[in-house]
């Protein structure tokens, strides 16, 4: 294994080199990433605030330790602060901040809105990144980033190179895309299964990868066989290794891996060849891996590889719905089944000691699998490793049960030792491995001090001079290559000599010990100066009590509560508008409809607001004029909830009336100043929060600005994967499905039996809605006392038949004409599939799983 070293790329290009940016989930981890061509990392703290709860997070004590390592190796270091924050938890963030603000960190990755207003009110000096958590897919989304001060954007997985490049063309901040592991099948951000299926917060960093579970597919009332296909929303992993040369074209400025809950082999075997690949590119090589190369990348993780969305939507390819967990590289079909031992034809190597796992169509934990102990072909027992043909696989004794396996079965190769041992020694080492480039410019003039310029990667250039005037040479002038071989000693350091020029004049000498002398002062002033950070400013007082101190005094109530009604079809509208209800909203998946639906709620004077989708893509701008020819003339609607960044820009701006609806996820009272400051009517807080955290919302802004969604089936998945195109159509997208959506109507049944509905808006994204509605009754009272006078009832299949009794239960608990008990007593008998208390329970165990 050869070390990776900047050096490589050293041949003269015109493109510019993207960060390579690797995961680190302990400290080994970083070693593993810096030893192998990272040019930063970013990592999480156990103080909680990032998305990958689970990973073996640092201390924030660390961190000073953490960044000298970091930076004395050329390499940055972002800590992720990319969850929702709670208002009662500001304080405790607000104190973080500035604790990682001293410490050196490079930049932090934020979600919360609220959250980024604090940190720059905080310091002007922490660099902010937009995590992909934010949904920042479109130009005009990140527009609303670049108002709060954020740096750098990472986009969503799920944009294609054309969308990217569009993008790039249209802003000014850094992008920063994913390019190699684990997909989820929801937006980021969007993604609300682990909270609404098991009370753990995908935005508080708890996903419980509801998306790796099996699911039945029942289209039209009827079950579909689909064979062994189960796992209809388990994508498979990202590999865009062979697009690099494209991402670098276009100008991307960071190429990132995931995998903060991945091994230290993971980082060290994936950052090595995206190096590998960047390097290449940079040089103007194609990059074109082996295919020993990319088992080594599946060896250490891999549900198979893809390119993801970045060449479009291919729906078949990104899913193929036969497993969901690692398998690794596959080895081959079983051939033949002996007493104790398995005959395989192969389609890749096998040698003694390797891990082996036979498909059973199940989960790998529930899969039999061990490690080979010897391999045969015919009576001969093979050293070496073999690849082709077929071999006879012997195993521990009793660690097989041969009786389980049968022809034709697919074997993978899962664990290679010698390939972990290879990649632990590349960070276990005592010396540093991965080599920084420096240059030398030397300058010899007898009389004066031999003169050295060194200039390294993210240093200013340091001048240094030997404590001795140079003399005239008696027998051995100094050479530049004798200049060379002194500098060049550097093993031990994290440095390497790339060039060095020299001017001599005349014959001068210095003694080689006065040359180590000077050597070594060079290799501690380059140290001092990675290690070194700019003096930064952190407010010395509360900057969260001077933000909270220009929110408006909360009022009184102004007026009687009143319920507020979302329908999803024309027939639910035409029901809706007879209940004496002020305000409706239609989020219709045909938005041709919306013209229709408007001219209803006209007729009946009742105030209409239209939804926007949740994703706003490149070139779909469309979709927002089109919705907005809906809010002009004298049968207009009365205005629009507003689901993303761009859509809240695009109607502000036109001065259009809008209601800001949970996907913007505003779980504290800085985020709602500030889309209130936006000019939103109402805000709809997230469904992240519980009855507690609600409450300390409520109890801390106007209350009159929030609308409280206190029934509704909880939209788990929001996907740009269309299942229906996946399973239903003989297509790979939107362009050719035939559209199977607009036709059937689809559920997927999970492990328990319950039937989630499919339902497919504008954009031919897919939302997976909860079967059970959830109702937040229990908590109205209480919130009516804190003064909300607007609340929600979010409909989806319900029949026009079916609107009076939930709409009427829900009045006259408003009115105090029942209990909150009765109501949900009613509710529960009314609905087939029963009511849950949903995300407004009050939860006593909020890491219960799945």
């Amino acid at each position: 294994m050869n070390a990776p070293s900047a050096a490589s790329a050293a041949k003269p290009t015109s493109l510019r080199a993207p960060e390579l940016l690797a995961p680190a989930g302990s400290r080994d981890a970083i070693r593993a990433a810096i030893e192998n061509g990272a040019d930063a990392v970013y990592f999480g703290l156990d103080s909680g605030f990032n998305a990958r709860a689970r990973a073996a997070n640092f201390a924030p004590d660390e961190l000073p330790e953490i960044m000298e390592q970091l930076h004395s190796r050329g390499v940055k270091g972002y800590v992720t602060l990319n969850t929702l924050i709670f208002p009662s938890e500001l304080p405790v963030v607000e104190a973080l901040v500035k604790q990682l603000t001293l410490a050196g960190v490079d930049a932090v990755l934020v979600q919360d809105l609220g959250l980024a207003r604090l940190i720059r009110a905080i310091t002007p000096d922490l660099p902010m990144h937009a995590s992909t958590q934010m949904t920042l897919s479109s130009s005009q989304c990140i527009a609303m980033a670049e108002e709060l001060g954020i740096e750098r954007v990472v986009l969503p997985r799920e944009l294609s190179l054309d969308e990217i490049r569009k993008i790039r063309s249209e802003t000014t901040l850094p992008v920063e895309v994913f390019v190699h592991g684990a997909l989820c099948v929801s937006y980021s951000g969007q993604y609300l299964t682990s909270e609404s299926l098991g009370g753990r917060s995908a935005n508080r960093g708890q996903c419980a990868q509801a998306c790796r579970l099996p699911y039945d597919l029942v289209c039209d009332g009827k079950e579909v066989d689909l064979g062994d296909q189960k796992y209809l929303l388990s994508p498979q992993d990202l590999a865009a290794f062979s697009l690099i040369p494209e991402l670098v074209e276009m100008g991307v400025a960071s190429l990132k891996i995931e995998g903060r809950l991945k091994t230290p082999e993971y980082v060290a075997n994936i950052t090595r060849h995206y190096r590998q690949a960047i390097d290449q590119s940079v040089a103007g090589q194609p990059v074109d891996f082996t295919a020993q190369q990319i088992e080594e990348m599946e060896l250490s993780f891999s549900r198979g590889f893809s390119v993801g969305w970045m060449r479009g939507c291919d729906h078949k390819m990104l899913v193929p719905a036969t497993n969901s967990s690692k398998r690794g590289v596959f080895l081959g079909k079983i051939v033949g089944v002996r007493r104790e031992t398995v005959v395989v034809q192969l389609a890749s190597s096998i040698k003694r000691g390797d891990g082996v796992v036979f498909d059973c169509g199940k989960p790998v934990d529930d899969s039999q699998g061990g490690r080979v102990y010897e391999v045969f072909r015919g009576r001969e027992s093979l050293e070496a490793p073999v690849s082709s043909g077929q071999v006879e696989l012997a195993f521990a004794h009793g660690s097989i049960d041969f009786e389980s396996l049968w022809v034709g079965q697919q074997v993978w190769k899962n664990d290679d030792p010698q390939l972990t041992i290879k990649l632990r020694k590349s960070f276990e080492s005592l010396h540093p491995i991965r080599r920084m480039p420096i240059d030398i410019a030397v300058q010899a003039t007898i009389g004066e001090p031999l003169k050295i310029t060194v200039t390294a990667p993210g240093v200013a250039a340091l001048q240094l001079a030997s404590e001795e005037n140079l003399q005239l040479a008696r027998k051995h002038p100094l050479s530049e290559q004798t200049l060379r071989d002194q500098f060049d000693r550097l093993g031990g350091t994290p440095y390497e000599l790339r060039n060095l020029s020299a001017v001599i004049q005349g014959e001068p000498m210095l003694p080689l010990s006065l040359l180590g002398k000077l050597r070594h002062a060079m290799t501690a002033a380059l140290d001092a100066a990675l290690r070194a950070h700019q003096p930064r400013h952190v407010s010395s007082g509360s900057a969260l009590a001077d933000l909270r101190s220009m929110l408006p005094p909360r009022e009184a109530a102004k007026q009687s509560p009143q319920l507020a009604l979302l329908c999803r079809t024309l027939d639910q509208l035409r029901a809706a508008v007879d209940l004496g209800l002020s305000t409706l909203y239609a989020d219709l998946a045909d938005i041709r409809e919306y013209k229709e639906a408007t001219a209803i709620a006209a007729d009946k004077n009742v105030q209409l607001f239209l939804a926007t989708t949740r994703i706003q893509k490149p070139d779909e701008m469309g979709i927002f004029r089109a919705i907005a020819k809906h809010c002009e003339g004298e049968r207009r609607a009365a205005g629009i909830l507003v689901r993303n960044l761009s859509g809240m820009r695009f109607f502000a701006e036109r001065g259009t009336p809008w209601i800001a609806d949970y996907s913007l996820n505003v779980a504290n009272d800085l985020t709602a100043a500030l889309l209130h400051e936006k000019g939103a009517q109402r805000i709809t807080p997230s469904y992240d929060l519980n009855r507690d955290q609600l409450v300390d919302l409520v109890s801390a802004v106007p209350p009159a600005w929030l609308e409280v969604v206190v029934h509704q089936h909880m939209p788990m998945f929001h996907m740009e994967h269309c299942v229906f195109c996946a399973v239903l159509s003989p297509g790979t997208n939107k362009t050719n499905c035939g559209r199977p959506c607009d036709t059937h109507d689809v559920k997927l049944r999970d492990r328990v039996g319950m039937l989630h509905p499919l339902k497919a808006d504008v954009g031919c994204r897919n939302t997976l809605f909860n079967a059970t509605p959830q109702s937040a009754a229990e908590v109205v009272p209480q919130l009516l006392k804190l003064g909300v006078q607007t609340f929600r009832v979010e409909l989806l299949d319900q029949k026009p038949d079916e609107l009076p009794e939930i709409v009427g239960l829900y009045q006259q608990l408003l009115a105090d004409e029942v209990s909150a008990r009765d109501v949900w007593s009613k509710l529960k008998a009314a609905n087939r599939t029963g009511v849950t208390r949903g995300t407004l329970e009050e939860r006593r165990d909020p890491l219960a799983i799945l």
